[in-house]
C-alpha cells in the first residue's frame, strides 16, 4: 500500500477484524477457535477452504478471480499467503472501490483487491459473490 492508493475511512476498532468486516459484521472478531465464528466454521480450521465455507453459509458463491463490479451482487476477496491458511478478506463497495479492516486498526477504502496484497496479507486467491436482495 502507498499513501495514494488507499484512504482511512474509520478510526481503529478492536471489536472486529477483516473477515467480520468483509461479512458486514462490526460486532464480532471472526477467528475459528479463538473468537466468534459462523456455526459452520470448524473451530480448529484457519484454512482458506474453511473461510470459503463460512462465506458460502452466508449466501456467497465462488466467482473465481473476477473482481469486476457486477450490479446486483456484493463481492468479497479472500487472501492467502501461499499456503492453505487465510490471511485477509476485503469487500467490494457499490462504488467499485474495495474496503478492508486492518486487524485491530482502521478500515480503509482502496481501488482494487491487489492494493492490500503482499506481505502479511498474502495474495487474492478467490472472489466470492452473493446477490443483493431487491430493496422493498
Amino acid at each position: 500500500m502507498t499513501a495514494t492508493n488507499h484512504r482511512d475511512t474509520s478510526p481503529a476498532d478492536r471489536r472486529y477484524n477483516c473477515v467480520a468486516w468483509a461479512a458486514e459484521d462490526t460486532e464480532h472478531w471472526w477467528e475459528p477457535g479463538v473468537f466468534w465464528s459462523p456455526q459452520d466454521w470448524p473451530v480448529d480450521d484457519s484454512g482458506i477452504g474453511a473461510l470459503e465455507r463460512a462465506f458460502l453459509s452466508l449466501g456467497y458463491e465462488d466467482c473465481g478471480t473476477n473482481w469486476s463490479l457486477e450490479p446486483g451482487y456484493l463481492k468479497v476477496a479472500l487472501y492467502s499467503s501461499g499456503g492453505f491458511t487465510y490471511t485477509h478478506a476485503a469487500r467490494q463497495l457499490s462504488s467499485d472501490k474495495w474496503t478492508s479492516k486492518l486487524g485491530k486498526s482502521v478500515e480503509i477504502e482502496h481501488d482494487t483487491p491487489d492494493v492490500v496484497a503482499g506481505g502479511l496479507y498474502g495474495e487474492v486467491v478467490q472472489i466470492m459473490r452473493k446477490a443483493i436482495p431487491p430493496s422493498e
